[in-house]
């Protein structure tokens, strides 16, 4: 019996080490396959195939890209929506989730129910767009900022990790004299590290990648987050104009718009690669904890 077992537990392991590897090498490769392509000549590219030779790359993408004034001003403006969304968010996230946690608050359930509520029915993209207009917000960086930042996936998992809390602190600490503010904010907040990277993290990379609301409601090519413009080169197969001289003939045209395709994906996805890291031991507990409960 216990051979038995021993031998199914070894199958597992190796199988699930198996299937790990095969999950791995499936996101591993298109990134390799996209750092190594943004460094080759897509005319060889596309004859040969991947080359590691190093001396025969070039960083002739990275120099359109850097030098075009449309994509430099895209990076600066996601860099600006992301991290003011990952903010916003935090904030009604943790004041919400906080408040939605405590048994005292009167008509939690109702509210709760409310908010799972929107989760399954939305009000659609004309109401949504309507609502923003009629709000004064088209046009402007708010109709990115404001109408995403009540994510009620956040709220609950925000209000799971405090229900996780102990109560005993929070009467110690009402016994010593603290009120409400004053327990949330230099006892709860504190505790919650892990909850709030992870939510900021979520919120970073959603809006990070994210282009169809300001496709929808930004005319202004200068408010244009980074996705926005890469979709022109990546989906719409164009290239910036400037990107590339009136004198190149077509086949050079299309050469260097292969070349800033996969320069354009190392770029934006750069962020996320470099902060993941410095999330990382928060982003697991985080999660972890908010599932679990």
């Amino acid at each position: 019996m216990n051979m038995a077992s021993s031998r199914m537990d070894r199958f597992i392991i190796i199988l699930n080490y198996i299937l790990l590897t095969f999950s791995v090498l499936i996101i591993i490769v298109p990134l390799i396959y996209i750092v190594i392509a943004s460094f080759m000549d897509p005319i060889a590219l596309l004859n040969k195939g991947i080359s590691f030779n190093v001396s025969s790359w070039s960083l002739e993408g990275y120099r359109k890209i850097l030098g075009n004034e449309a994509m430099t001003r895209g990076f600066i403006n996601s860099v600006f929506y992301s991290v003011s969304f990952s903010i916003l968010t935090v904030i009604v996230s943790v004041f919400a989730g906080y408040a939605l946690s405590v048994n005292e608050l009167k008509g939690r359930n109702l509210f709760m129910t409310m908010f799972i509520v929107t989760m399954f029915f939305g009000g659609g993209l004309i109401p949504t767009y309507l609502l923003v207009k009629n709000l004064g917000m088209l046009d402007t960086v708010w109709a990115i900022l404001l109408p995403g930042i009540v994510n009620v996936w956040d709220i609950i998992l925000a209000r799971t990790f405090f229900k996780g809390i102990p109560n005993e602190l929070k009467e110690a600490a009402n016994v010593d004299g603290a009120n409400d503010w004053t327990i949330f904010f230099r006892i709860v907040l504190p505790l919650s590290k892990p909850i709030i990277f992870v939510i900021a993290l979520y919120a970073f990379v959603g809006q990070w990648n994210s282009y169809f609301d300001a496709m929808i409601y930004l005319d202004n090519a200068k408010l244009y987050p980074l996705q926005l413009v890469l979709r022109s080169i990546l989906i719409q197969n164009q290239t910036m104009p400037g990107m590339i001289g009136d004198q190149l003939a077509m086949a050079e045209l299309k050469r260097l718009s292969e070349m800033i395709k996969y320069s354009s994906i190392v770029i934006s996805s750069l962020p996320l690669l470099v902060m993941y890291p410095f999330f990382q031991k928060y982003f697991e507990k985080g999660v972890m904890v908010g599932s679990l409960k």
